[in-house]
């Protein structure tokens, strides 16, 4: 007997005598009859578990699984009185820990999650298939279902990689008919917001060189599987996360990010709603599972999208009018009854089945190829591997001509170009059409797809030299970095390449939209920086943990953030957190670069109401460029459209020139700034605007305009008092025009109403005065004498006295000059001989007679020696 079948002997005799002590082990308040059980009730903590005997393909082996950290294994066994698997959980001491509970149908596959936290086996149900995970103490906590029918398959063994982020599934098909075709899977599972997806399905033969013999992960490198096949034929796939997302950067392009979930594509419109995964705006549901997406690069179709699936075939869908319902396309979180859908979700164009000439490598290797683009209308690039020399080929992938208008189509592998050494990354640039290949050396190629000769060659920085990373990079992207088009790196242990040159090394994400450089950190902060005139020494400066960035390159994220995609034309980033929920930020170098685009563009309306909602100072609008604005004052009336909005505008006036103090442009920004000479901004803005209100609609925009009298520099009361006095006065109001005390409750919003009411008494209107005391807090027993006092003068003389009330010097005294004789007493000008007008009586047009006696009341009221 072998050591291997001696160890499997005595392992079956130790559970078999523990079998009947390995109780389910519990501290009493987790039990079954305390737990919630839903529909079926509390009687369904007291029914009995009927125990089933092991699954029929069942090899009746014991299976051992470690945790990461050494201090406890599991083991499933089948009982030798119950002739049910249970699994077990042992101390490194070989101290039973826990018992699972009774689970029908459990399979033999075990495996630990290296990070402690479950264990993974599977579960025949009736009518599924399960992978189930159990806790420590033997509780079962969660599950998903494989994507196969009842008895369809085994589930010969689980593996964990490095890093628990990944679970392996290698399943094989059960026998059902004699001379029928046997496969075996691998499946790659994983999991975000408590939701299991199906991201790799490789189907690979059970007969000849295909035979899978060895699966494990690599202990090192989390994402490289080693396979081993019949024939000693070895496979080596390295992994890597990527976010599939349209890459449009104008309003037609709907900011599309779609996930792969199994044999559907779960596809989020982030222009129109914000869903985190597994929901959806709408999902494609395709007859095989889902091996890669890709969106195309042509500019004014970036929604479309292209699938590639694990039978090699390619599903294109376009969007568009279509001329019937396509049965392949499911709303998802948009969906429901009482919801009016505004999407318009694309439809299947073509299902492509692809011509390779049969190899051996082809026969082995499921996964033909890899790195597929969508450069042109017709033209897809391709990548595959040679398993007998480090080379890669790329194929040019064209569409076959077809007489007929059906689904099915034909690619063909129009040339193919060879490469020496192993392709690891291949990205295109959608304005430029350069496509870049990343070598396992680091060595980057420059593809020139387009030239007849379909040439390859070294990819040059500035300098003329060749560029070659000095870490295999996971992403890779094409950017116009300071006028000259760069490959940007990023590695999987966070060090950020641009070109052969390090500029970071603590970057978890980036993206690349218009002529930004997103980037998020280690230190959860999200950076922004402008790759117009950048160079790589800015770049470095501006990411180094010494420099302190300004407010409008650096905002704070939470922990863990990594980008998801920018909304184009807009200001929305999408930011997802390590669990799986989606966060919407407003990036302020964003923002502020769209804001400038849209006034430059003349397009206010848009600025206006991305400046309201994210509380960007209005001033801008006007210190953006004076001169453009003050010209077009009454086309930003007319896109506004609210006086409500317009009147926001006008209380938020100052002289300050905020694009020199809050909101700095760019460095290589071209727009002329220019101030007013005499500093009057906000009189030049007010006059400007109330002008034009008046020549679009003076009823209309009544409330705006009085607000543009307040607003000066010194507030035009009088003048506003009086357009209210003329509402009051009008006989028959237009439709649209606001009441006198409207206008009148409205002001009182914006002036104290003890000044307003200084004011309406300078008008001499004594109605006036009444509207506006009895909208304030005054006592009437107040004012009411003293108006009435007023109203029994002589009107010039009730004039010089509301003047010398309000401290009008000049006016009282011109008032009094036009008074009859009974005036000229020394009371009456008593509070006028400390005045300066008191010595200035030049400044009322008198005759020769008043003068006279206005010299007499001089000396009489002046003080003697």
């Amino acid at each position: 007997m072998g050591s291997a079948s001696k160890a499997a002997y005595w392992l079956s005799c130790i559970f078999s005598l523990t079998c009947s002590l390995g109780k389910f082990i519990t501290v009493g308040w987790g039990r079954k009859e305390t737990q919630f059980h839903g529909s079926e009730g509390r009687q369904a903590a007291f029914q009995l578990q009927m125990h089933e005997s092991a699954l029929p393909w069942d090899d009746h082996r014991p299976q051992v699984t470690w945790r990461g950290d050494g201090q406890f294994f599991a083991v499933s066994v089948v009982c030798s009185e119950t002739g049910a698997r249970k699994v077990r959980v042992w101390s490194r001491e070989f101290a039973l820990q826990s018992t699972s509970e009774p689970v029908a149908g459990l399979g033999p596959a075990l495996a630990w999650k290296p990070s402690g936290s479950l264990i993974a086996s599977t579960q025949d149900k009736p009518n599924q298939q399960d992978v189930v995970f159990f806790e420590k103490n033997g509780l079962l906590h969660g599950h998903f279902t494989l994507p196969f029918l009842k008895d369809e398959v085994k589930v010969n063994d689980l593996l964990w990689n490095a890093d628990s982020t990944v679970l392996a599934v290698w399943l094989e098909d059960l026998q059902r008919e004699e001379n029928s075709t046997l496969k075996t899977y691998v499946q790659l599972w994983t999991v975000g917001n408590y939701h299991w997806y199906l991201k790799q399905s490789l189907p690979f033969s059970t007969c000849g060189k295909s035979k899978i013999v060895s699966l494990m992960w690599d202990p090192v490198t989390p994402y490289r599987l080693h396979v081993l096949c019949q024939g000693w034929h070895y496979l080596c796939y390295d992994w890597h996360w990527t976010t599939d997302r349209s890459s449009g950067e104008n309003l037609s392009d709907m900011a599309n990010v779609a996930v792969v979930d199994g044999n559907r594509v779960l596809v989020t419109v982030f222009r129109q709603s914000v869903v985190p995964p597994p929901m959806c705006t709408y999902r494609l549901l395709l007859p095989h599972p889902v091996n890669q997406i890709m969106f195309s690069a042509h500019p004014k179709k970036s929604n479309d999208l292209a699938v590639l699936d694990a039978s090699n075939q390619i599903s294109v869908y376009k969007c568009g009018d279509s001329p019937s319902i396509d049965s392949t396309v499911k709303l998802g979180a948009v969906g429901g009854n009482g919801f009016n859908i505004s999407l318009r979700t694309p439809h299947l164009d073509k299902r492509y089945t692809i011509q390779f000439e049969n190899s051996e490598d082809e026969e082995v290797n499921p996964l033909k190829l890899s790195f597929l683009t969508w450069v042109q209308e017709d033209v897809f690039l391709a990548v595959s591997h040679s398993q007998s020399s480090p080379q890669s080929v790329i194929h040019h992938l064209t569409v076959a001509p077809s007489e007929t208008d059906d689904e099915q189509g034909q690619l063909n592998i129009s040339s193919s170009v060879t490469v020496d050494g192993v392709i690891i990354s291949l990205c295109c640039n959608s304005k430029t059409k350069s496509v870049a290949l990343q070598l396992a050396g680091g060595q980057i190629l420059k593809y020139l797809w387009e030239s007849p000769s379909l040439a390859v060659e070294p990819w040059k920085n500035p300098g003329g030299f060749p560029v070659r990373f000095p870490y295999p990079c996971t992403q890779t992207e094409l950017a116009m970095v300071g006028g000259e088009e760069c490959v940007l790196g990023l590695t999987d242990r966070c060090r950020f390449f641009i070109n052969d040159t390090e500029v970071a090394s603590n970057i978890t994400s980036f993206a690349v939209y218009d002529e930004f450089l997103l980037l998020t950190t280690h230190s959860h902060t999200c950076q922004c920086f402008c790759l117009r005139d950048a160079s790589l020494k800015t770049l470095q400066a501006g990411l180094s943990s010494s420099h302190v960035s300004n407010g409008e390159s650096l905002r704070k994220v939470e922990r863990g953030s990594r980008i998801v995609t920018v909304v184009p034309q807009d200001t929305k980033l999408i930011l997802q957190m390590p669990r799986g929920n989606l966060e919407v930020v407003h990036h302020r170098a964003l923002v502020l670069a769209q804001i400038r685009k849209w006034l430059d563009k003349l397009m206010f309306k848009e600025a206006f109401e991305c400046m309201r909602k994210l509380r960007i100072n209005l001033n801008l609008i006007h210190d953006h460029n004076p001169k453009v604005f003050l010209e077009n004052v009454e086309t930003f009336i007319r896109q506004i459209d609210s006086v409500n909005h317009i009147n926001l505008f006008f209380t938020e006036m100052k002289e300050e020139d905020v694009t020199k103090t809050m909101y700095p442009p760019p460095v290589t920004s071209t727009v002329q700034l220019s101030s007013d000479p005499d500093g009057k901004k906000v009189d030049l803005i007010c006059d400007a605007m109330r002008a034009a209100m008046e020549n679009i609609d003076p009823h209309k925009y009544c409330l705006s305009i009085l607000t543009s009298h307040v607003k000066k520099t010194t507030p035009e009361l009088e003048i506003v008092l009086q357009k209210v006095h003329e509402l009051q006065g009008s006989a028959a109001p237009a439709p649209d025009a606001v009441s006198a005390e409207e206008a009148l409750k409205y002001l009182l919003l914006l002036v104290d109403v003890n000044e307003l009411y200084d004011h309406s008494l300078g008008t001499y209107d004594f109605d006036l005065v009444l509207m506006v005391a009895e909208k304030s807090q005054k006592d009437p027993k107040e004012y009411l004498p003293f108006l009435n006092t007023l109203k029994k003068m002589e009107t010039n003389y009730q004039r010089f006295t509301i003047d010398k009330y309000l401290k009008r010097y000049e006016k009282a005294i011109g008032h009094l000059s036009k008074c009859g004789k009974y005036t000229w007493r020394k009371p009456s000008l008593s509070e006028l001989s400390g005045h300066a007008y008191w010595q200035c009586p030049d400044t009322v047009l008198i005759g020769s007679d008043m003068e006279s006696k206005w010299h007499d009341a001089r000396c009489s009221a002046s003080p003697h020696p």
